[in-house]
Formats: structure tokens, C-alpha cells, sequence
């Protein structure tokens, strides 16, 4: 068999995409598909695997024809490119096989694939491949098990070519043990977290390393820390690796705030490597996070959390959210200022979204506030940041809209930006890094730089707040210089999609104030059936 992997395009503008701090080192897309990378192990070994990312790469008509089968594995925010991807496969009369987080949570919306492997692919993928071989697939493969990631194969990173990649992914654990009702990592991997062994990812580091890669890798879990006594036992065999291979790796991944509760963990950490954390901190207003079901990141400073992991040598990339039903009228100038006084340089805020097989998506439906069409993600259309709101909101749209072009406007300026840069960079205990810059990459952040300085040293508006945080930086904490450039690098995409976000509010705001009810209307609610809302059980 002749099996081709298919990783959809990102289209829509985001966050997330980093296209032009990207091309700082000649990548030309944050991180390889990890996803498919394993699915491409879990085949069977004498089938010719081929994987085409679109992130990366064209795809040819040819490669389709030389295929036998078709896999594509997709997110929400691929889900545009995935459907045509699936019509255009069929076109040329090939068997076209979908699975990931989209497809699980809304199968309908891929009803046209041949066939369907939901659910986690270490469950599922076995059972299609068993009757693909017998010659009797069926249309839906879906099962509410658990995978058991202990028998996870290594990736496959040779089907893809790692240097047109910023970082590389690994993953270690699945799942998480809190539950925030707006997430739908606890619906799709489960409240119990569950991790490979130390020697599972020793070795899939070894594979990348043999590959030749150095630097950046990403442990891509929902939670890192969510099992924290796991965590404490896999760091110091990461660590002697490290040792014995002289550092070639750096990491960042994502955690909750209550990392900052544990000193010894943050320590271990900075010994390994660690040297940014993505935290969702959501909303800095106790009732709104106690509502939502967050209270992890209640009854806390988030300000002084945030701060005793600077003091670790790691910085900290913030997630926040406008929209919250039991949100105030002065959300907008107390989350910018906690940012602030976090002093979180890059803030992924974006608008509640009700995203598919959430226990938010039950409750909205169950009190008629659910937009239709609410899980369809229009071709070209923005992530959260544009798209949030697919409910009826409880205070008036406008005001929402308004709230979170506030915070967009404000944490954005250059001078605020480039200023948080400046306190993170004085504040980062970079005085105990292991990882040992390769040739290759020093040689790539050196030219890094060199773009850097040329594009923000230059830009009007940005200029002085630029050099003035580089000199500042330069004369009293050098150490924490090379990743206080990596965060000035990222307003590249940042400063340019802050001001997307809010041309595209401002004429949001200005639709909704020209008919509200049709506005609030556009995805098929009728009528506003639910005046409060409906208090949570328990």
C-alpha cells in the first residue's frame, strides 16, 4: 500500500501562526505535524508512507494519483482547508480516511470522507487498518477508551524535513486533571492524566537527535504538570540525556499557574532546559474564573505566580478571554492591568468561543443560546480573536466587543509591549542555562537578528522602544538578552495582527450598532429564549 499523509493549511490569521518570526530563520511554519508523524508509525511497516504538509509545502495532484490511500488529520482551525481537501481527493478517485480533534468532536461536518478513525488513533487506527486488510472497512470508527500511550510509537520525523520547522513537537502526557468548562482537552484525553515512560521519550528525543536536529523542542501536552509526581520523575532522566549528549535541546511547553506553587519543580525544570511556559490565565476576576470552573488560577496573585517562574529562568506566554457570562464592565482595564503588573509580554487574547463537546456547548444548548452553524469555521476566518461569540452573549455584544478591543489596543502599543520585554528581561534568571548553541544555530540566530533589527530597529513607531529595551537589556542582565530578542522578534506578528484584530472588532462594532438583531442573529438563533443566566451545578 501506498499511503499518503496530508496535514491541512492553517489559512486563517492568528496567534498562533508566527509567519514572519518564522522566516527570521528561514522556517516557514512554527512545528512539524506530530499527529501524523505517529500515525505514520502506527501503519503498517511494509506500506510506502509518504506525509505532505501544507504548511510547508504544495501539494500536488501527482502525489494524490500515486497514493492507494489518504489520511488527513485536522484541527478546528484547518477544518476550511481539510473539506476541500477531502472533495479534491475524491475527485481524483482516491479513498480518503479523517481523524483528529475536529472530526471527533463534529463528524458531521466530515460526512463526505470515506471513512472516519475518531477518537484517539492508538485505539481506533488498529481496528480500520484490521478490516481495511479483511476488505471490509467501516464508514465510523469511534470508542470512549483511553489510550494507552506507554505503547505509543516513536514519531516518524523522518517523513518530514525538520529544517523548514521554527521548534520541534514532542508529546509526553495526555490530559488533565482540572475542569474548566470552555476546554475540550478534558473531554477529548480525559481528567487523568497519563504519560509515556522516562525511556519512551529518551528515546524520541535520540530519534530527532539523530536526525540532526539541535535547539528548540516543544513538549506539545495539554498539561504538563498535570501529574506532578510523574513530571518529578521524568525530568532527571531527561536530564542526564541532556548531559550525555552535551545539551543540544532547549524546551518550552504548556502548564498551569499553580507550577509557580512548587519550587523544587521549577528548579528541576531550569535544570533540564526550560525556558518558557504557555499558562492560561484566562480572566484575572475571581467570580468570572470560579464560574467558569478555573479555580486553580483563583484565591492567587497572578502577578506574583507569574513573577516566581521569571525567577526560574523561564518567561511566561499568557492565554486570555473576553466574553465570560459572568464577566464586569471593568474586565478591560483589569486584565490589561494584570498583564501588566504580570509584566506577560505575549498575550494570546482572543473572545470565548463555544468550542465542540464542551461542557460549555451543552449548557449554551441547553439554554437555546447555542449559534446554529457554531462549530463551522468560515474559510479565511480569524481563530477566537474574530470568531469568538458564537452563543448569545448575556451583556450586550457591543460591549464585549468593545472590552476586548480595549485590551487588544492597549497591550499592543509598542511602547507597552517592548516595555513588559524590558521588565521580563531584567526580571529572568538566565544565569543557569545548560543548552549549548550548535554552530548551525548559532550561525541562523545570529541572521535572526540581523532581519530582527533591520525589520523593528527601523519601523516607525517602534524604533525607539526597540533599541531602548536592546541597550537596556545589554548593560544589566545580558544573560536573559537572547530570549528577551526572541520576544521582541515576535511582534513581527504580533504588532501586525494586533492591528487586524482591530480593524476587524471596530467593523464588527459598527455592524452590530447598525442591526443588532441581525448581527446577533447570523448563525441562525431566532430568538433570545434565556434573559440569565443558568448557575452551574455544584
Amino acid at each position: 500500500m501506498k499511503a499518503l499523509l496530508i496535514y491541512p493549511e492553517f489559512r486563517a490569521p492568528s496567534f498562533w501562526n508566527f509567519r514572519e518570526t518564522c522566516k527570521l530563520t528561514d522556517a516557514r511554519y512554527t512545528t512539524p505535524p506530530l499527529g501524523l508523524c505517529t500515525v505514520g508509525a502506527m501503519l503498517p511497516e511494509d506500506w510506502d508512507v509518504r506525509l505532505v504538509d501544507r504548511n510547508v509545502e504544495p501539494l500536488e495532484d501527482s502525489a494524490i494519483r500515486e497514493a492507494d490511500i489518504v489520511f488527513l488529520g485536522t484541527m478546528i482551525a484547518q477544518q476550511p482547508d481539510c473539506l476541500e481537501l477531502i472533495q479534491r481527493i475524491k475527485a481524483i478517485g482516491k479513498t480518503v480516511v479523517v481523524g483528529g480533534p475536529d472530526p471527533t468532536s463534529s463528524p458531521h461536518i466530515y460526512a463526505d470522507a470515506d471513512h472516519l478513525v475518531l477518537g484517539e488513533g492508538e485505539v481506533t487506527l488498529p481496528m480500520f487498518l484490521e478490516d481495511l486488510a479483511a476488505g471490509a472497512p467501516k464508514k465510523i470508527y469511534q470508542s470512549e477508551a483511553k489510550a494507552n500511550v506507554q505503547t505509543t510509537p516513536v514519531p516518524r520525523f523522518e517523513l518530514i524535513k525538520l529544517d523548514r520547522y521554527s521548534y520541534i513537537g514532542l508529546q509526553w502526557s495526555r490530559g488533565c486533571p482540572f475542569n474548566c468548562e470552555f476546554c475540550d482537552i478534558i473531554e477529548l484525553f480525559g481528567r487523568v492524566p497519563r504519560a509515556k515512560t522516562p525511556e519512551q521519550i529518551v528515546r524520541e528525543m535520540q530519534k530527532v537527535y539523530d536526525l540532526g536536529y539541535r535547539g528548540h523542542v516543544s513538549f506539545l501536552d495539554d498539561n504538563f504538570i498535570g501529574n506532578k509526581k510523574l513530571v518529578k520523575q521524568v525530568l532527571p532522566e531527561i536530564k542526564r540525556w541532556q548531559e550525555a549528549h552535551d545539551w543540544p535541546f532547549e524546551f518550552t511547553t504548556s502548564a498551569t499557574i499553580n507550577l509557580a506553587d512548587d519550587i523544587e519543580l521549577m528548579k528541576t525544570m531550569q535544570e533540564v532546559g526550560f525556558f518558557s511556559i504557555f499558562i492560561g490565565i484566562e480572566s484575572p476576576d475571581e467570580e468570572t474564573l470560579i464560574d467558569t470552573q478555573k479555580p486553580q488560577n483563583a484565591h492567587r496573585s497572578i502577578a506574583q505566580s507569574v513573577q516566581k517562574i521569571y525567577a526560574h529562568g523561564m518567561f511566561v506566554i499568557a492565554g486570555m478571554i473576553v466574553g465570560f457570562d459572568s464577566e464586569k464592565q471593568d474586565v478591560a482595564p483589569n486584565m490589561v492591568e494584570c498583564i501588566e503588573a504580570a509584566s506577560i509580554p505575549a498575550v494570546m487574547a482572543g473572545m470565548l468561543a463555544a468550542t465542540p463537546n464542551t461542557q460549555l456547548v451543552r449548557r449554551l444548548r441547553a439554554e437555546g443560546r447555542l449559534h446554529e452553524d457554531f462549530d463551522r469555521q468560515g474559510d479565511g476566518e480569524g481563530d477566537h480573536c474574530t470568531t469568538g461569540l458564537n452563543f448569545v452573549t448575556i451583556r450586550p455584544r457591543t460591549e464585549i466587543l468593545r472590552d476586548y478591543l480595549q485590551v487588544i489596543e492597549s497591550i499592543y502599543k509598542p511602547n507597552a509591549y517592548f516595555d513588559r520585554v524590558l521588565r521580563v528581561g531584567l526580571a529572568l534568571d538566565s544565569s543557569k542555562r545548560p543548552f549549548k548553541i550548535q554552530a548551525r544555530q548559532k550561525r541562523l540566530e545570529l541572521k535572526a537578528l540581523w532581519r530582527a533589527t533591520r525589520r523593528l530597529g527601523f519601523a516607525p513607531g517602534v524604533w525607539r522602544p526597540f533599541w531602548s529595551t536592546a541597550f537596556q537589556l545589554a548593560r544589566k542582565n545580558p544573560k536573559s538578552l537572547r530570549y528577551a530578542g526572541l520576544m521582541m522578534g515576535l511582534y513581527l506578528d504580533l504588532g501586525p495582527f494586533s492591528n487586524y484584530i482591530s480593524r476587524e472588532v471596530r467593523r464588527a462594532i459598527a455592524e452590530e450598532e447598525r442591526n443588532p438583531s441581525k448581527t446577533a442573529s447570523r448563525r441562525g438563533r431566532e430568538t433570545l429564549s434565556v434573559a440569565h443566566r443558568t448557575p452551574l451545578a455544584g
